[in-house]
């Protein structure tokens, strides 16, 4: 729960989005995201898409993680297809040394969409063969993804193969 300084902090501050969403954006997941984001449309929460806000060729980074700075809550959706992404791993890294910074100011929830969360932990299946590729290309930034994502799956989320068709958007829809 927030102290009524943190809370107070929070609505004297402007925020440009409600909502900054993570993820990696192949076939299966970006249904469920063109829906999550027509219905935070509907009600109107405004939330960052990076697909409106960066040109392609663009670089990515200094947008997407003013973005990050500028969203009141932050939301990670991890696939089994996440940690094939260094970009995704970088919002990642921004996200959680930003809840690291100011604490309860932000509110972070991961969504689990075909992945469990002990897959991330423990590295396994697809999270173990692209590790092993990371290891080779960008190594030093290896150890900071691993952490980030074993601190992420410490955080407040859900599991969506666990909730009934449907309520997976309700529910992500109240965190907002």
């Amino acid at each position: 729960m927030m102290g009524s300084s943190s809370l107070k902090s929070i609505t004297n501050h402007t925020w440009s989005y409600d909502v900054f969403v993570s993820y990696e954006g192949g076939d299966i997941i970006q249904s469920f995201v063109d829906h999550l984001f027509r219905d935070f449309k509907r009600k109107g929460i405004r939330a960052f898409k990076e697909d409106d806000h960066v040109r392609r060729g663009e670089e990515r980074s200094p947008q997407v993680f003013r973005a990050i700075e500028q969203s009141r809550f932050l939301m990670v959706i991890l696939t089994e297809g996440f940690s094939s992404s260094p970009s995704c791993l970088r919002e990642l890294v921004k996200i959680i040394e930003y809840k690291e910074k100011l604490q309860d100011k932000y509110k972070i929830n991961i969504v689990y969409h075909n992945c469990k969360p002990e897959m991330v932990v423990k590295q396994t299946e697809n999270y173990e063969a692209t590790f092993g590729k990371h290891e080779k290309l960008v190594k030093r930034e290896v150890p900071k993804w691993k952490e980030a994502l074993i601190k992420a799956v410490n955080l407040p989320g859900w599991d969506l193969e666990r909730l009934a068709n449907g309520q997976s958007l309700r529910a992500i829809l109240l965190f907002c």
